[in-house]
């Protein structure tokens, strides 16, 4: 049985730079590092970037990080102020940024949880919404 999320791994292709970006600028601690990849971690989750030749999503797949409510507009003013590139807008429950890292691939920052999503839903259902008969 499936216990939960174990880790992932992203491909870069520049270790120093993504260090960078996810050390200092989504406060991410660096567990280890080798030549051609490094472990960070946040609360509860661990993430792998390997050096090789990133193909970021061109749908909406994308990772999301928790952050507390009362710290969500200086985290995103401080990745505003970084420049970072925005390429989606918020639409659903709980404020949300939308950004890209070095390598284009999809992340968000996002307040809220699976338990304030589901009470969005129950208020403002999406479109042919079906919830499981117990």
């Amino acid at each position: 049985m499936l216990t939960g999320l174990n880790h992932i791994t992203l491909s870069v292709t520049n270790l120093a730079t993504s260090l960078q970006f996810y050390q200092q600028l989504l406060d991410f601690q660096l567990e280890v590092q080798w030549g051609r990849g490094a472990y960070l971690s946040l609360p509860g989750f661990w993430l792998c970037l390997s050096v090789g030749e990133a193909k970021p999503a061109q749908d909406y797949s994308h990772l999301a990080f928790s952050i507390d409510e009362a710290n969500f507009a200086d985290f995103a003013a401080k990745l505003r102020a970084a420049k970072v590139v925005e390429w989606q807008q918020n639409s659903s429950e709980g404020a949300s940024l939308y950004f890209l890292d070095p390598d284009g691939h999809q992340l968000e920052i996002h307040c809220g949880s699976l338990q304030s999503r589901l009470a969005s839903l129950r208020q403002q259902p999406y479109a042919g919404l079906q919830w499981p008969q117990s």
